[in-house]
C-alpha cells in the first residue's frame, strides 16, 4: 500500500498492541496518583480525565484527520493518517492508533497534564485520559470487526458507518457520539419505515 515498507509495516497494528502498551501505564498512573489521595478525589480526577479524552477524541478526528489539503506533502500526509483507513475501512490492522504514534502523544499530554494541573493529580487526570483513549481505540475497532447485539451498540455502530459511508464531514465522535450534538455535527439517523416497526 505504502511505497516505504518500514512506513507500511509502521502504520499497521494489531488491535490487541495498545492494550498491551497502555493497560500497564494506566495502572502504574493509578498506583502513583491515588496514594494517599481521598478516593472520590481520586474518582474525580480520573473521570475528568475521561471526558478531557472524549472532547480530544472529537477535535482530533475533526481538525486533524479530517484536514483534507489538496496536494502536496499535506495530501499525503493526511492520507497515512487517516485517509487510508477511509478508502480501507476493514482494514483490520488499520483500525487502532499506531504505537509510533500513540506513545508519543500520551507522552506529550501527559507532560501537559504535569505543567497544567502537576503532581499526584496529574497521574489520575492522565489515567482518566488513558481509559478514555483505550475505550475509543477498543470500540473503533469493534465497530468494524463485531455485530454490534445491544441497542447502544447498533447506534454507535450506525452513526460510525454513516460518517464512513455516508457524510465524513459529520460525527466525529466514534466513542463519545455526543460532542457531535454540543458541535452540530450530528448525524441523522435512519428513518424506519413503517413495515420495519413491530
Amino acid at each position: 500500500m505504502f511505497e516505504s515498507n518500514l512506513l507500511d509495516k509502521l502504520s499497521r497494528v494489531h488491535p490487541v498492541v495498545p492494550l498491551v502498551i497502555f493497560i500497564p501505564a494506566i495502572a502504574v498512573l493509578f498506583a502513583l496518583g491515588q496514594e494517599g489521595t481521598p478516593p472520590l478525589e481520586v474518582i474525580a480526577w480520573i473521570a475528568g480525565g475521561w471526558v478531557f479524552w472524549t472532547l480530544t477524541e472529537y477535535w482530533l478526528h475533526r481538525l486533524v484527520f479530517h484536514f483534507e489539503p489538496e496536494d502536496g506533502i499535506g495530501a499525503r500526509l493526511h492520507w497515512i493518517i487517516h485517509g487510508v483507513h477511509h478508502d480501507h475501512p476493514n482494514d483490520p490492522l488499520r483500525l487502532v492508533m499506531p504505537p509510533s504514534v500513540s506513545v508519543p502523544l500520551a507522552l506529550v499530554f501527559w507532560g501537559l497534564f504535569h505543567l497544567v494541573i502537576g503532581g499526584q493529580s496529574a497521574d489520575l487526570f492522565a489515567c482518566g485520559f488513558l481509559v478514555g483513549y483505550l475505550a475509543y481505540d477498543m470500540t473503533h475497532y469493534a465497530l468494524h470487526h463485531h455485530k454490534p447485539r445491544t441497542r447502544l451498540g447498533k447506534l454507535f455502530y450506525e452513526l460510525h458507518m454513516r460518517h464512513h459511508f455516508q457524510d465524513h464531514t459529520r460525527g466525529f465522535g466514534v466513542s463519545s457520539p455526543w460532542w457531535d450534538i454540543v458541535f452540530r455535527t450530528r448525524l441523522h439517523r435512519r428513518k424506519r419505515r413503517a413495515a420495519e416497526t413491530p
